[in-house]
């Protein structure tokens, strides 16, 4: 990862991104919080915003949208969520039908949009405590995989826990729950340290979503409820229609890291 994608704007990454840019965004915007994105019918949103407020270690809600609004605070003047994610995948009936760059032509005025907070906002903390962050590194997407956890279902809504990993030097363990814990907005600290059987996961080099990384001697992989969750749940629960981003590629808002750090 280059240095100068960390000193972007929010809003020069956005207007890259806008403009085409593909690319997986940890690294992208230090000091700033990047969300996921989940847009679901207005008839499904109650059950959507309900079944966060019942998980909210892997969808804290940093913003929910009016339907058919595509832009908010968190974005700007300029902002769009339609645009301004490097991908976005569409979902129909629960099942991927496509994977683009740009959501506007399936856009709809009853979508509800929300903004569920993304791990990847904690990791410049974790990177300045002398943690180290692998996907970074190696210039990768962070490796994500459904669990074995069944989250606490709402009304149409359910699914299982979806989890990022990072491997953590085994003597860094404690600083990284530290450092994260103190980020709750965006899943706060690990919800699992070690054993990924006990999560259901069977093999670390295969992930769910986004890509495998190194797993270096010493080091213990570490996992945190991750923010792919809601649409762990639209495959589930399968609404006629729902637009998320595509794993690791998130919105880089204007929210400041430091206003979601508590003492």
């Amino acid at each position: 990862m280059t240095t100068d994608v960390a000193t972007l704007s929010p809003a020069e990454a956005r207007r890259r991104f806008r403009e085409g840019l593909v690319t997986p965004t940890a690294g992208w915007s230090a000091g700033y919080a990047q969300a996921n994105l989940v847009a679901v019918p207005r008839d499904y949103a109650f059950d959507l915003l309900l079944f966060a407020q019942r998980n909210p270690k892997p969808c804290p809600i940093l913003d929910v949208l009016e339907p058919g609004q595509f832009t908010g605070p968190l974005l700007g003047d300029e902002g769009d969520i339609r645009t301004d994610v490097p991908a976005y995948r569409i979902y129909r009936d629960g099942v991927l039908t496509e994977e683009v760059p740009d959501a506007t032509e399936y856009w709809r005025e009853d979508l509800v949009a929300f903004l569920v907070g993304c791990s990847f906002s904690f990791e410049d903390a974790l990177l300045e405590a002398g943690v180290p962050v692998r996907h970074i590194e190696e210039g990768r997407n962070v490796p994500m995989f459904r669990t074995n956890r069944p989250c606490r279902s709402a009304g149409r809504m359910s699914g299982p826990l979806v989890v990022s990993m990072r491997p953590i030097p085994a003597e860094q363990v404690a600083d990284a729950v530290r450092v994260t814990s103190r980020y709750p907005g965006v899943h706060g600290a690990p919800v699992h340290v070690g054993d990924p059987e006990a999560l259901g996961i069977t093999d670390l080099s295969q992930p769910d979503f986004g890509d495998a990384g190194t797993i270096r001697p010493g080091e213990i992989p570490v996992f945190w409820a991750c923010g792919v969750t809601p649409q762990a749940a639209v495959m589930e629960s399968k609404p006629p229609l729902a637009i998320g981003h595509a794993p690791g590629h998130m919105l880089v808002t204007d929210l400041r890291d430091s206003t979601l750090l508590v003492p």
